[in-house]
């Protein structure tokens, strides 16, 4: 297949390797989250790509004759695009790409602050169907400390737009965000927040420092601790006891996470509880991930 131009480093969920990424934007236009590394390069910028330059990337593939099922939408923040813009990209697919089911993008929820349930109704119909929301947290005081930029109320507002909409959401939560002080009210909060918004699926990460600490504990005024292995599994207690959802797909398998979880929530409730106190009891019975094969 030939190979677009990209603006490297280069992110995408993992449920999108084999997605066409089509990189609409480069970087993240608020880019101030202190957990977030992704879009520092100094190439990284926050700016769109004008439409002609998407429209000769797609007839190109086009060109190839290769069958393109899913795109997402890269860099981390295309749903900042107007929706007149985002309807322009959709309608550019579908003229070179008929036959594509599915096209996703990341979406902080003050992306669609400015969107109606119908303008997010018009874009599904064309086939932008799958939200991946970072909320990271429920708890108003862990997200202000990282400078999120966004509160409950906020992520709330943005996830049942989506789902109003008819569209699916894939919610991420940062595992160990608040750290010792705060892992309790972080777990309970994003809980609750979960449960008001029952997302199709949610996924825990735990969040990582590969270049260090020091901007992340500036927002704590130095008092982050950082949870061990037993902290992370105390505070995923805590969360799956707090979430009510319905139907949710829920994975925890992402390659940051020591214990690996999956399941349907609520049907695997009690099971998946069952295995976390496993492991906060019984040292060694669960199998975890060697820290060797940890990572982002």
């Amino acid at each position: 297949m030939i190979q677009l131009p990209m603006i490297e480093p280069v992110f995408r969920p993992p449920s999108e390797a084999y997605s066409l990424i089509l990189q609409v934007t480069i970087g993240c236009s608020w880019n101030n989250c202190t957990f977030c590394e992704m879009y520092t390069h100094p190439h990284k910028h926050f700016r769109f790509k004008p439409i002609e330059e998407l429209e000769k990337e797609l007839a190109a593939i086009a060109a190839e004759d290769l069958p393109v099922r899913r795109i997402f939408l890269a860099d981390g923040d295309a749903m900042t695009l107007s929706f007149r813009r985002l309807k322009m990209v959709m309608q550019v697919i579908n003229r070179y790409l008929p036959d594509v089911q599915r096209v996703s993008s990341y979406c902080l929820p003050r992306n669609l602050k400015h969107k109606t349930v119908e303008e997010l109704a018009e874009l599904k119909a064309m086939g932008l169907s799958l939200f991946y929301v970072g909320c990271e947290s429920g708890d108003d005081l862990v997200l202000e400390r990282v400078h999120k930029g966004e509160n409950f109320a906020s992520s709330l507002d943005a996830l049942q737009k989506i789902k109003a909409a008819g569209a699916k959401s894939s919610v991420m939560i940062l595992n160990g965000m608040g750290g010792k002080r705060y892992s309790q009210q972080h777990a309970v909060n994003s809980g609750r927040l979960m449960s008001a918004a029952q997302p199709d699926y949610l996924s825990t990460l735990v969040v990582s420092f590969p270049t260090g600490m020091e901007r992340y504990q500036q927002g704590f005024n130095g008092e982050f601790e950082p949870l061990d292995k037993n902290g992370l599994f105390q505070e995923m207690y805590w969360l799956l006891d707090a979430l009510e959802l319905e139907n949710t797909i829920f994975r925890s398998d992402h390659a940051s996470n020591y214990l690996v979880l999956k399941g349907v929530l609520g049907k695997d409730k009690t099971r998946l509880l069952a295995t976390v106190r496993e492991a906060l009891d019984r040292p060694g019975s669960v199998p975890l991930r060697q820290e060797w094969m940890r990572g982002l």
